[in-house]
């Protein structure tokens, strides 16, 4: 791999095992062609994506029992797309998407070594409308509300692509974003309901990670809501 090297891990997920390429460590970077640095990813953040973080494997873990009969569902932040796997290893109708340069690639490999057929991908800014992606049954998003400005760009983004009765689930390890974005989606409609969850071994009750899960009712109007607001 020019400028950057990755490791090959084992990750155990739903019960299942799952060949993952991964960065080797968070000191890798590489952007020969500045793709990075034009959509806002700096040197700190680039290799962030890149890795198999806890929230990712609690919310992978999630979706290896969730209901996903009939549902249209989105991942949003993929990285290297831990639920997006399992998800298409139980044939469900997933997209990916994120915005890093190298998500795609990392994710089509992934998806491959592990005898999978290829996921549908879609290059996603939160804060660029894309009008072609339709709505979705089930949102889901690991460690999404990294940053405080997260909360309104990814409240936008459910506003634009979520089914009247949608479901979106976040793992929220307890960077303290969370509440922001629970209020952003009440304006919408959703209620939240929260469990804790260990997201490392040495994780004590109780736990500081969630995995929140917003809800709303099919007769709530968001765009009336946000109106109103």
């Amino acid at each position: 791999m020019p400028g950057y090297t990755t490791r090959e891990l084992v990750v155990c997920l739903g019960g299942r095992d799952y060949r993952i390429r991964a960065l080797s460590d968070l000191q890798q970077f590489a952007d020969p062609l500045h793709l990075a640095e034009r959509v806002g990813i700096s040197s700190a953040l680039w290799s962030l994506f890149g890795q198999v973080w806890p929230s990712g494997r609690v919310m992978a873990e999630a979706m290896s029992m969730h209901d996903i009969s009939g549902k249209r569902i989105l991942e949003l932040g993929c990285g290297l797309g831990l639920s997006s796997l399992v998800l298409q290893q139980r044939n469900a109708d997933i997209t990916a998407s994120d915005h890093h340069p190298l998500a795609e690639p990392f994710l089509r490999h992934n998806a491959t070594q592990n005898q999978l057929l290829a996921i549908i991908y879609r290059d996603l800014r939160w804060e660029v409308p894309d009008l072609t992606l339709g709505l979705f049954d089930l949102i889901i998003g690991s460690d999404v509300l990294y940053e405080s400005g997260h909360a309104d760009q990814l409240a936008a983004t459910i506003l634009r692509h979520a089914a009247a009765e949608a479901e979106i689930l976040i793992t929220d390890p307890g960077r303290g974003n969370s509440a922001s974005f629970t209020r952003a989606l009440a304006l919408q409609g959703y209620a939240v309901t929260e469990r804790r969850s260990r997201f490392n071994q040495d994780d004590v009750a109780p736990f500081r990670g969630r995995l929140l899960s917003y809800r709303r009712s099919g007769s709530s109007n968001p765009t009336e809501l946000v109106r109103m607001s």
